[in-house]
This record gives C-alpha cells, structure tokens and sequence, in this order.
C-alpha cells in the first residue's frame, strides 16, 4: 500500500536498515518506509552487519532498546562498521536519558514515539538530504 509516495524518492534507491528488540516496532517503521526507500526489517545489530557486507545502508533505524541492551558504547561499533551511514534513534520519550547519552555520543538525530508516517518519513528524508514536497490541499 503506497502512502502519499513521492515517485523520484522511490527510485532514488535508498537503503535503510531498521534494528530494534521491538517486532511491533520494526515492522510499523518497516512498513512506514518501503515505499519510498529499500527498507530491510532486521532483528539484530549482527544481521545489519552482515547484511551490509553486499549492501551498506544509508540509514540506519536503531531502536533505544537496542542501545539500553547494549550500552551507548554500541553507537561506536556502529560507527566503525558501518562508516557511511547515519544512526536515527527510536525512542519512547524524548526525556530519557539514555536518549540524551545518544545525542552526546554523536547519533544523526532522534525519532520519538508514538510514530506517524509523516514525521518519520520527514524525519528520515532530512538526513538523506532529501526535501519533502509541500502537501496541497485543494479546496473542492
């Protein structure tokens, strides 16, 4: 199902990798995200990884789950191997201090729930250096 699709982002061929513990929010990310971008639901860190080896993303979606899981340190391993691509953090709150660690640690920007399609596909198109259209409104 195609969700407001803006045609050339939908060739434009971007690669994104959504990592969280969370099923529910993978696949509604996931789900949010296909249209217009190659969007992989993946459920660890070590299967982006590996996925990467053929296709590096270009973004990558990690739940703050992952990161609660793992420690911030993670974001470093990230860096390192995966070099070229941006870290967008899902998190529930944007009080929590994990979150605010994230930001300290270098990530490319923040998501907070709850999630709609227009701020994350705003949110994702802006560090793909991409400018959303205006929505028109016609007056019928």
């Amino acid at each position: 199902m195609q969700i407001g699709v803006e045609t050339d982002k939908a060739v434009d061929n971007k690669r994104l990798f959504v990592v969280a513990n969370d099923d529910v929010t993978r696949m509604a990310l996931q789900f949010m995200l296909h249209d217009e971008n190659e969007t992989h639901d993946l459920p660890t860190l070590e299967t982006a990884f590996d996925k990467s080896a053929d296709w590096e993303p270009d973004l990558l979606l990690l739940g703050i789950d992952v990161v609660a899981e793992r420690g911030v340190a993670v974001l470093g391993l990230v860096r390192s191997r995966l070099p070229g691509t941006k870290i967008l953090v899902v998190a529930d709150n944007r009080d929590d201090p994990l979150l605010a660690a994230c930001r300290g640690a270098g990530i490319d920007g923040q998501l907070i729930k709850p999630l709609t399609v227009e701020e994350t596909r705003r949110r994702v198109d802006g560090l793909l250096g991409r400018k959303r259209a205006p929505i028109q409104i016609h007056a019928v």
